[in-house]
């Protein structure tokens, strides 16, 4: 799930919050960020599979997915999705 907070210089904190077993790896990876699934890495601090990650992001549209173990998720809390070229969904924030 993505939550999001405004900054003073006009972007926002976006805040990606994914659950599943401790252990993981997970990421994020959008149209913010190249679509590189290496490059936000969400971040377990509990040790209780509660993981996330905060990213200033201007406003606009995104599609993201969840990159969890090398498997390509879309956001289970996240009700918004659009089809994508692999055939696939894409979870979209608008802010």
């Amino acid at each position: 799930m993505a939550r999001t907070k405004r900054t003073k210089t006009g972007r926002r904190r976006v805040r990606f919050e994914y659950r599943a077993e401790p252990g993981h790896r997970v990421c994020v990876a959008g149209s913010f960020n190249g679509w590189d699934p290496q490059r936000t890495v969400l971040v377990d601090r509990t040790g209780k599979g509660d993981y996330s990650r905060a990213v200033l992001l201007v406003p606009g549209r995104y599609e993201y997915k969840f990159v969890v173990d090398g498997v390509w998720c879309v956001d289970p809390e996240n009700p918004r999705w659009v089809p994508n070229e692999f055939g696939t969904l894409n979870s979209v924030l608008e802010l």
